[in-house]
């Protein structure tokens, strides 16, 4: 018998639940007790979801309050001194950690001022973990109440026996990095950790569990050789565990293993190994081949990462391609990695159009294809023929649906020429132009793009949205907005202004909105990191932009500024990479559609006054292959081509701007510098400083704003303490090239932390422009 399982499942609830009982429990509305009641509610509903729909071999310890990896740092008491010292709630250090924490002295304790640990991309997703930062002589102890015990119990009692869900020990060390002032090599405290590995296990194993799912998602990068050497005798250690452990199941995803082979070769006293091959189906004969005679299998065809339906035939064809070596009670059919990076369910849609609806396959929806998928190997074709017949009609209509094509996109594409990709003249050329013409001092400050996003903001829209008021009553309640932001920015006294974005919904569905290619959902919410949601747009077809995007309002915001207003806008990346793209064709043709459309639009800011256009790239790292190649160089390539292809249109008077979120610019720092924009804004915050010496070794020599403050945080930073950050990013940029700018943007701030921690980043530039000024 073929058995189905889920690596792990949506945390959110289908109503975003969890994301409203923490923010309430933030907010003082919720108390502790019911926030733990909301989660321990929210898990069971999980669980009954996936039983229902079939599924076999349901996740435990997949949920999480904030974020997985913070789950475990918590688990194995590596939470760094300054937030142990405070003596806090477990679950108020939890978060301290996960957001920051600051309150001031009281009668009842002292005042606490801490901010939160590094917060980095999750392999190549949108999703985003807390890093792991640990300390020279780290010690590990298991919690008291392991969270993966309790929540294998409590499903127990809720009578749905589950997998538990680890992150393995050689991913939780590489995952994460020293503490600031701190030497330690993570993998090196493998030793201190794997007995603490071992009492977890045996405690599972003693409350009932049968078999753990440990993940250890390094194993698709290129790995040093301690760390790839360091699997062997770590899983040699957990395996001699025998009978007082679980079995364990090994899992890997969003990449192949082939190049590792050898550690999977070195593994064969485990249960099962998961491979992803939703992603890379070629790995399946190797991996098969590298088995030892009596593991199992576990064969990732359901998508964890994207929205549309399985094709059943192909997935039940490369099960076969298992089952026909291995026999069927060595093979699982699971989901490619956790259904985490996915929208709860489809039926929660009722205004999708009936044609593109029947294309897709969210959270719930996959737990039966799992199942389908399943029975159909083990009992055969017939067993399902109605869901096969359907699933192949789906699987048909979509390919020859008219909506995908547009032949004047395409016309379009094959006129593109090279000189389209160049702007006019080199860097110091265009910078002199800039100067003159913009005006700037030293150090000047500007903000990322958005500010916040205020209930009042949120109500308006959603009553246009509903038709409760007229598009003249909109369109002058979002211009009181921008008059507001504008003097704000002016009371501040910030030097290059950005309207604040009051209009938009999303930093991709805005632009989503106005192209044609798009479908929209109104549930598709899927978690990017702790509370906060987005809601991914779907390329259904090839892109246009039929009208002017962003123009009135950056034009009318330009009119009421007595400095230069900054057009916003979000580069074709991340548009493709935050959409839910189109798996029928390459994304470097979605890409090219999109920076055609941005083009456009660039065209048009400059022709209405705009002189200063921000095109937003956060997720390019983000798409980077995983392994070094020609994957990555051809993903580059044509990654930095799109770029320069949504840009290159302008004056050389122009000033074009991109900002980045946390990334190992080492890792592509040669794209970062062909990009050819103006100025770089980088998240950078919770970075140590030394991250910017590359763009010393590699002699940068356009402008970049390395963020001084962290925006996803409501901790509002010291004026003193952005002069120490600002101190530091001197040692590796020149004060000519430093722009001073928070993190990313602030629609997710209330607006008195945002003006006071502008107010302490204002008064910071003005302390270096004066301390410069005397030097010269």
């Amino acid at each position: 018998m073929v058995q189905s399982s889920i690596l792990g499942f949506p945390r959110m609830g289908v109503n975003r639940d969890l994301k409203k009982a923490t923010e309430a429990y933030w907010a003082g509305k919720l108390s502790q007790k019911d926030l733990l009641a909301e989660g321990k509610r929210l898990r069971a509903e999980h669980w009954k979801i996936q039983k229902d729909a079939g599924v076999d071999i349901i996740p435990s310890n997949d949920f999480s309050y904030y974020d997985h990896v913070l789950d475990h740092i918590q688990l194995f008491g590596a939470a760094p001194p300054r937030y142990t010292q405070h003596n806090l709630d477990p679950i108020d250090e939890f978060f301290a950690m996960g957001r920051g924490h600051q309150k001031p002295q009281t009668d009842k304790g002292p005042a606490v001022d801490v901010p939160s640990l590094e917060m980095v991309k999750w392999f190549d997703s949108n999703y985003h973990y807390v890093k792991p930062t640990l300390q020279d002589g780290q010690k590990f102890k298991l919690n008291a109440n392991p969270k993966p015990v309790v929540e294998f119990l409590e499903a127990k009692e809720a009578g749905v026996v589950t997998r538990p869900v680890l992150l393995g020990p050689v991913s939780f060390l590489t995952l994460g990095k020293a503490d600031r002032g701190q030497k330690v090599d993570p993998i090196d405290l493998l030793e201190e950790l794997l007995p603490v590995y071992e009492e977890l296990l045996t405690k599972l194993k003693e409350a009932g569990a049968e078999t753990v799912q440990i993940d250890e998602p390094v194993l698709v990068f290129d790995l040093p050789p301690r760390v790839k050497n360091a699997f062997k005798p770590a899983y040699e250690k957990l395996g001699n565990l025998g009978d007082k452990a679980p079995k364990l199941v090994f899992a890997t995803y969003f990449g192949d293993i082939v190049h590792n082979i050898d550690v999977l070769r070195s593994l064969q006293n485990l249960y099962a190994i998961h491979i992803d091959v939703v992603r890379n189906p070629e790995q399946l004969e190797t991996v098969i081949d590298a088995l030892g005679t009596q593991q199992t299998l576990s064969v990732g065809v359901v998508d964890g990462r994207n929205i549309w339906k399985t094709n059943f035939k192909k997935a039940i064809e490369k099960i076969e391609v298992a089952t026909q070596k291995l026999g069927k009670d060595r093979v699982l059919v699971a989901s490619s990695s956790s259904l985490l990076h996915t929208p709860h369910t489809l039926a929660s849609e009722k205004h999708l159009d009936a044609e593109v609806k029947d294309w897709f396959s969210f959270a719930c929806e996959k737990a039966k294809e799992l199942a389908i998928i399943a029975k159909a190997v083990t009992d055969g074709p017939a067993s399902v023929r109605d869901e096969l017949e359907a699933n192949a009609k789906s699987i048909q209509a979509r390919a020859t649906s008219k909506l995908t094509n547009d032949s004047k996109v395409k016309e379009r594409q094959a006129k593109i020429t090279d000189d389209m990709f160049n702007r006019k003249s080199p860097f110091p050329t265009r910078i002199a132009q800039q100067q003159s013409s913009l005006n700037l001092p030293m150090f000047p400050t500007t903000t990322i793009g958005s500010f916040p996003q205020t209930k009042d903001i949120r109500i308006q829209r959603n009553r246009f949205t509903k038709g409760e008021i007229t598009a003249e009553e909109y369109e002058k309640f979002i211009e009181k907005e921008i008059q507001d932001v504008v003097k704000i920015q002016e009371e501040l006294g910030l030097d290059v202004y950005v309207h604040g974005e009051p209009e938009r919904n999303d930093m991709v569905q805005y632009f989503g909105e106005r192209l044609t290619g798009y479908v929209f959902t109104t549930h598709g919410w899927v978690q990017s990191y702790g509370s906060r949601c987005v809601r991914p747009p779907i390329i259904v077809g090839d892109i246009s932009r039929p009208a002017a995007m962003t123009v009135k309002e950056s034009k009318y915001a330009a009119s009421i500024s007595n400095k230069p207003m900054k057009g916003m806008l979000t580069g074709p990346i991340t548009c493709l990479r935050w959409s839910f793209p189109r798996d029928d064709i390459h994304q470097s043709q979605q890409a090219q559609q999109l920076a055609l459309a941005l083009r456009d639009e660039v065209v048009d800011l400059e022709a209405a006054g705009i002189f200063v256009i921000q095109v937003d790239e956060p997720a390019l790292r983000e798409g980077l292959p995983l392994r070094s190649g020609l994957a990555r160089e051809d993903y580059l390539s044509w990654a930095v081509k799109s770029f320069r292809l949504s840009v290159a249109g302008v004056k050389d008077s122009t000033q074009i701007h991109s900002h980045f979120c946390y990334s190992e610019f080492q890792d592509f720092f040669s794209a970062i510098a062909a990009l050819d924009a103006d100025v770089l804004s980088i998240e950078n915050s919770k970075s140590d400083a030394k991250l910017l010496k590359v763009f010393v070794d590699e002699a940068y020599p356009r402008h970049i704003g390395p963020g001084v403050y962290d925006i996803h945080s409501p901790r509002i930073p010291s004026e003193q303490e952005i002069k120490d950050r600002v101190q530091e990013m001197l040692e590796y940029l020149s004060p000519e090239q430093l722009w001073i700018d928070p993190d990313c943007g602030l629609k997710t701030r209330q607006w008195p932390e945002t003006k006071a921690a502008l107010t302490n980043m204002v008064n910071a530039a003005k302390f270096f422009r004066a301390k410069y000024a005397k030097a010269n």
